[in-house]
């Protein structure tokens, strides 16, 4: 039987100390900070919350969370920063002097948020090994996906989400290609008493699923798309479109970050798989009972897509 030690619980003051140094790492990184030492050039404590302190530092980790900060507004964001952390501070006191840190509920939730990002720490770690697209992969993804940049499409679309059995499927598959508007078929789904719930939505061709982006750039106006769900099928009607091409200058940031990030996700999921063939895992309890959910895929039927002639256009071909 394997032997588990049991880690000690870092305390307030230590989880405080330990942000503080991660904050402070943020921003050498940022700003290219140097040591600082007493009397050398301005300090960086921004306020003083009893005998604690809340520094510069910390109030730019804090800013570098949130996403497209204009520079105009750095300086209201870390004034705001600062507030939310006093706040913070004057409740950590409070928590510390209550000792939360060592309450079982506390002291969980500390454990998984620090599993949570060394783990998340490592897989970034692995992604940075990652090689940047060149310009001919680049050009060759620009080329090969002609429905999200040479012949892009902004799409407005009907959607019905239909509860129903499986040994209905194919009798509202035959009603709806019948139905010379979309209302007819919502007026059959109200008659047969068939709960569903109707959504519009405009949606540029990066909007959309990318499994399911040549089947909505081989519809016609006024075609609809029947996909299978876990409760029943799910109507989606071409009500209209139109062209919005984007050229490949324009494209190529977008592009080049979409393939890194794909590598990524590849890269990950094949280390996840060499760990886990590496490693000795064995199912206790209930959960030794039948195989372990499969990592990736699900029922094929669920993700079946059929396109059905046009609703109420004249065209059917």
């Amino acid at each position: 039987m394997n032997t588990f030690k049991r880690r000690p619980v870092p305390t307030v003051q230590a989880l405080r100390c330990g942000a503080v140094a991660l904050a402070s790492a943020g921003l050498l990184l940022l700003a290219g900070c140097g040591d600082k030492k007493e009397g050398a050039g301005a300090t960086q404590t921004a306020a003083k919350v009893n005998d604690s302190e809340i520094t510069v530092h910390q109030i730019n980790y804090v800013l570098q969370q949130q996403r497209g900060l204009k520079p105009d507004q750095v300086d209201v964001a870390g004034r705001r920063a600062l507030e939310r952390l006093i706040d913070q501070e004057l409740t950590l006191q409070k928590a510390d002097a209550m000792k939360l840190d060592r309450d079982p509920r506390v002291v969980q939730q500390l454990e998984m948020a620090r599993r949570e990002i060394i783990a998340r720490a490592y897989l970034e770690k692995l992604g940075e090994a990652v090689a940047k697209p060149t310009p001919d992969e680049i050009k060759k993804y620009y080329d090969e996906k002609p429905a999200l940049f040479s012949q892009r499409r902004i799409y407005q679309l009907q959607e019905l989400t239909i509860e129903a059995k499986p040994e209905q499927f194919a009798g509202l598959r035959e009603k709806l290609g019948a139905s010379k508007t979309i209302a007819d078929f919502i007026e059959y789904l109200k008659a047969g008493d068939i709960r569903f719930a109707a959504n519009q939505a405009v949606r540029a061709a990066e909007q959309l699923p990318l499994a399911s982006l040549d089947a909505f750039a081989r519809m016609k106006d006024g075609q609809a798309m029947v996909n299978q769900s876990p409760t029943g099928l799910q109507v989606i009607v071409l009500a209209g479109s139109r062209s919005q091409p984007v050229d490949e200058e324009r494209a190529r940031p977008v592009i080049e970050q979409f393939l890194a990030n794909d590598r990524k996700r590849k890269l990950v999921e094949d280390e996840l798989k060499r760990l886990r063939a590496e490693a000795k895992i064995s199912y206790a309890g209930k959960f030794a009972e039948g195989a372990p959910p499969a990592a990736a895929g699900g029922d094929a039927a669920a993700s079946e897509t059929t396109v059905l002639p046009a609703v109420g256009a004249s065209d059917t071909k």
